[in-house]
């Protein structure tokens, strides 16, 4: 590692700490990225993002990573690849510990995500992008027409469930207890909605594949009976684990996990920010994960001015 002190360190590479990195630097701040994986984080994996401004054909989420790490580049960012293994927040300057050693920052922007629980049963991995998803909002217009099933009670589940309603032929509802945990307000249109279908007390036991998914076996947790339900995709939303081991006892978290932060994206340690997925929000996409990038870099660059100069 080179010995000196940047103004901004980004961990993480996914949206929001590349536009981080993109948005610093073009500040004139020195900053540095650290991501362990490829340019764009778990973005990586989608194979076709349409909803993203500014791409009308749709763009593959490798490729949207890629451009987003040359702009940053671009303007003078240092691109690291490596696993961050500890974070030292409370010293001036603050310290990223990494695989190939230690370096030093003014400020840090926390952009290192959250991951969607899954199901863990046999062949889920090798069906991602082939039937099954954690994501209906990112890819739920390719089941148009179609027969899918989401997975879950909470209020993501039931907001799948209901973005699905409309622009799928049939939607089944799997859910391990008898009622969904999810806000009332989705109840109502739910049980109204005439192309869902509730599968009360039930758990997805066995998915059923030839190349893509074509179906799922479901088990009664009361009974012990089994289904076959015929499928086209299958759209997991169990909830989501932030990554926040390298800060949980540093930051303020709230109950499930994530980094406190406001849409100023501060978090409780001064020049500390937390942007995209591992924070607190509303609603978790690429283009909100760019806004905080955008705002963090903002007040990063406020907060190097107030206390260094």
């Amino acid at each position: 590692m080179v010995d000196k002190i940047y103004d901004v360190a980004v961990v993480g590479g996914g949206p929001g700490g590349l536009t981080a990195a993109i948005y610093a630097t073009r500040a004139g701040l020195d900053t540095v990225l650290i991501e362990k994986l490829s340019a764009g984080g778990q973005m990586t994996e989608t194979a076709q993002i349409d909803n993203y401004p500014g791409f009308p054909e749709g763009i593959d989420g490798f490729s949207l990573g890629a451009h987003m790490q040359q702009g940053a580049v671009r303007f003078g960012c240092e691109v690291l690849q490596n696993e961050v293994l500890a974070l030292s927040l409370t010293d001036s300057p603050k310290v990223i510990k990494t695989d190939a050693g230690e370096l030093s920052a003014r400020a840090v922007i926390l952009a290192t995500g959250a991951t969607h629980r899954h199901l863990g049963i046999p062949g889920e991995e090798a069906l991602i992008g082939r039937g099954v998803g954690y994501c209906a909002a990112c890819d739920g217009m390719f089941f148009r027409g179609k027969t899918v099933a989401v997975v879950g009670g909470g209020n993501s589940a039931a907001a799948d469930a209901l973005y699905l309603s409309r622009i799928c032929k049939k939607v089944y509802v799997i859910h391990r207890r008898d009622t969904l945990r999810a806000t009332k307000i989705y109840h109502e249109p739910l049980m109204h909605a005439e192309n869902v279908e509730f599968k009360w007390n039930s758990t997805v036991a066995e998915l059923l594949a030839e190349n893509k998914l074509t179906g799922v076996v479901i088990e009664n947790v009361q009974k012990g009976d089994r289904e076959t339900l015929a499928l086209d995709g299958l759209f997991i939303s169990i909830g989501r684990t932030p990554a926040t081991d390298l800060v949980k006892d540093q930051l303020s978290l709230d109950q499930n996990g994530y980094v406190i932060a406001d849409e100023t994206t501060k978090t409780n340690l001064a020049g500390v920010f937390a942007v995209g997925d591992v924070r607190t929000k509303a609603l978790r996409q690429i283009v909100t994960a760019t806004a905080d990038g955008a705002v963090a870099a903002h007040f990063a660059e406020e907060y190097l001015t107030q206390a260094y100069e």
